[in-house]
């Protein structure tokens, strides 16, 4: 494991776990804009990590660091073998789902209907903090279908509090609907509560409190900062990813110029050409979390459609991001 400037619990900002967005290539990608934001992997289940090909599922890039390993499970030996192998892949921190609200993962146990379960999250918190030494931490909803109350949520908080080492909480301040809506409606629909989880910061200060859902800027993170320790950007960060590019002066201390996004393009050149030239990795899956890197500036359509019009083709490889670069700055003013 590389060395940190932080422990991944004082982190001011992070960006959330997305299935099917928060790979490693996207997370290289996200470094090239911020070297210090806390990343996370996407949801991994212990039993895939038990039972699969552990460099196809948990393999990452050096400067990832620092970076955090969700796992979804509802077994305390599973998870704590899944935990002991993460840390030997050198993530800095352990982090249990109990907050997606898909019914196949509801399916499997675990996920958001574990806050019906604050016991059994408290012993899969015990039984991992005793197979690893880097900080287990839990992410949750504001509540579950009826259990739904400020006071479920101060309850479930206390009892995994109690069971074991939980450094920190990131609380997704919408509660979760286990029937009748989606994930995707779970992630809008529900009203935001943000009152609630700064109150949870407030009556138990010696926690570490992240808030998540519904924050799109920088701004907005700075605001909840006055309430809670640290934020978690969602969508937003994929939708707008070079929000980042100021995260780093703003919240931790940099006295580095922010980079420009030819630099980061620059960045991941050679992160490409090691990845499709060496591992055989096909471009598209890279340059696909790269397409909104110009989002809100002039030449983001130019940008966006020559890569999605070329990067699946045989034989691309990091040629195709300058071609698209070069196209967007030849562009009249």
């Amino acid at each position: 494991m590389t060395d940190t400037t932080y422990k991944t619990w004082e982190a001011p900002l992070s960006v959330a776990p997305m299935m099917q967005r928060t790979d490693r290539h996207y997370r290289t990608f996200m470094r090239c804009i911020t070297s210090r934001t806390l990343l996370w992997s996407e949801m991994v289940t212990a039993k895939a990590i038990i039972h699969g090909d552990h460099e196809r599922l948990l393999g990452f890039d050096e400067v990832e660091h620092p970076l955090v390993l969700q796992l979804g499970g509802d077994d305390p030996a599973e998870m704590a073998e899944a935990a002991r192998i993460g840390q030997g892949f050198g993530y800095d921190e352990i982090n249990i789902n109990v907050g997606c609200p898909s019914s196949r993962v509801g399916e499997g146990g675990f996920g958001a209907c574990l806050m019906r379960r604050p016991e059994r999250v408290g012993e899969l918190v015990e039984a991992m903090t005793r197979a690893v030494d880097v900080p287990v931490t839990v992410k949750h909803r504001i509540g579950v279908d009826e259990l739904d109350s400020y006071e479920d949520m101060l309850s479930f908080v206390r009892v995994v509090r109690d069971a074991g080492a939980c450094a920190r909480f990131t609380v997704h301040a919408r509660k979760a609907w286990l029937q009748g809506l989606s994930p995707k409606e779970n992630r809008n629909i529900p009203p935001l509560r943000y009152e609630e989880v700064w109150r949870l910061k407030q009556e138990l200060p010696e926690l570490v409190v992240e808030i998540n859902g519904g924050v799109k800027t920088l701004d907005a993170v700075a605001d909840h900062l006055e309430h809670v320790d640290a934020v978690m950007i969602g969508r937003a960060a994929y939708d707008d990813p070079f929000m980042f590019a100021d995260a780093d002066s703003r919240f931790f201390g940099s006295v580095e110029p922010p980079p420009t996004r030819e630099e980061v393009v620059a960045r991941m050149i050679p992160y490409v050409e090691r990845m499709v030239g060496d591992e055989g990795v096909k471009l598209h899956y890279i340059t696909r979390h790269m397409t909104n890197l110009f989002a809100g500036v002039k030449g983001a359509r130019l940008w966006r459609r020559y890569l999605s019009e070329r990067h699946h083709l045989e034989g691309a490889g990091a040629e195709i991001l300058t071609e698209a670069l070069d196209l967007i700055q030849d562009r009249p003013s």
